[in-house]
């Protein structure tokens, strides 16, 4: 008997190409496997308002999560960066799949275009366009001349913004340009040090109902290990600092041999203030490592930068 299963994807390009990604790795791993992609779209995908207006939390995945307790799909598929650190009773994260570039990416007008071109030798008062409280902070701590406009819509959307004069720059995810076949038009891959990235940028989450066991089975043997530790630092760090994507907060997890490093950050909005911190340890405790380097942040102040946002 063949064995239906229903993936829930938002309807953007990057969502669908992730989707289809995961489909031709179920269906590899089980050719009898009948699976079928449903579209749901989302509070994030419906409101074009800056993310800080609409909300953060939830706003790219609670349809799809409400898809998934209703039964209306089996699993949920998003990036991994868009989804709450805590989930709804009855769900679960079964897979995490190995990590894409998790580093900003630069990119620029074709009018600056040129072989060494970085965040620093942008001109000044060079007009940048992102939606993200992360990216704002940290640009502005290196360059405050910068002016920063915000930039929502999907990835071709944005490209074609900067290809009319509307930004001199853009800063997106490396991984979201990859994945599309776009990496040509990465004018330079950001490093985590002038640019912390996103918790969990780059990975792409399977989330399923608990109780679905056949589902949970199918969809776990997706998991990257090695990536799966890494984001459960970094989420770790989001969680207990309380904030979500709306908030000018960043972490970033490697591994070196048997140990984990992550390294993370606070700031306010516009960059004047930005609490940095880091910590290593076992790779056997990624939970307590993230939550270790949250509450080294909070003793500096973390809570009462975000409070103020």
């Amino acid at each position: 008997m063949t064995l239906t299963l229903v993936i829930g994807s938002r309807g953007s390009a990057l969502a669908l190409r992730q989707s289809e990604q995961v489909k031709a790795r179920l269906t590899l791993l089980d050719p009898t496997l009948d699976v079928c992609i449903e579209i749901i779209k989302t509070t994030g995908d419906v409101k074009t308002d800056p993310l800080a207006v609409i909300g953060g939390k939830g706003v790219f995945t609670k349809e799809l999560e409400d898809a998934l307790l209703d039964g209306r799909i089996d699993i949920a598929v998003h990036s991994l960066k868009d989804l709450p650190t805590i989930l709804p009773d009855g769900l679960q994260i079964s897979a995490i799949c190995q990590r894409e570039d998790p580093r900003d990416a630069l990119i620029l007008n074709s009018d600056l275009a040129s072989e060494n071109m970085s965040l620093r030798s942008l001109p000044h008062r060079a007009v940048v366009g992102t939606s993200s409280q992360r990216r704002l902070a940290q640009l502005k701590a290196l360059r405050r001349d910068i002016v920063v406009k915000d930039l929502r819509g999907n990835v071709d959307t944005r490209l074609r913004k900067l290809d009319e004069g509307q930004y001199d720059a853009l800063i997106l995810a490396s991984a979201g340009l990859r994945r599309l076949g776009l990496e040509g038009r990465i004018s330079a891959a950001l490093s985590t040090n002038e640019m912390l990235p996103a918790v969990g940028q780059g990975a792409v989450a399977i989330e399923t109902r608990s109780e679905n066991k056949v589902a949970v089975k199918l969809v776990s043997r997706l998991n990257h290990n090695e990536t799966r530790i890494r984001c459960i630092a970094e989420r770790a760090v989001l969680r207990t600092l309380g904030g979500g994507c709306q908030f000018p907060i960043a972490a970033h997890a490697v591994l070196h041999y048997q140990e984990l490093r992550i390294a993370g950050l606070v700031a306010t909005p516009d960059g004047s203030q930005i609490l940095r911190e880091s910590v290593s340890g076992s790779i056997e405790m990624p939970e307590q490592l993230g939550a270790e380097l949250a509450s080294r942040l909070i003793e500096r102040g973390a809570e009462s930068i975000l409070r103020n946002q």
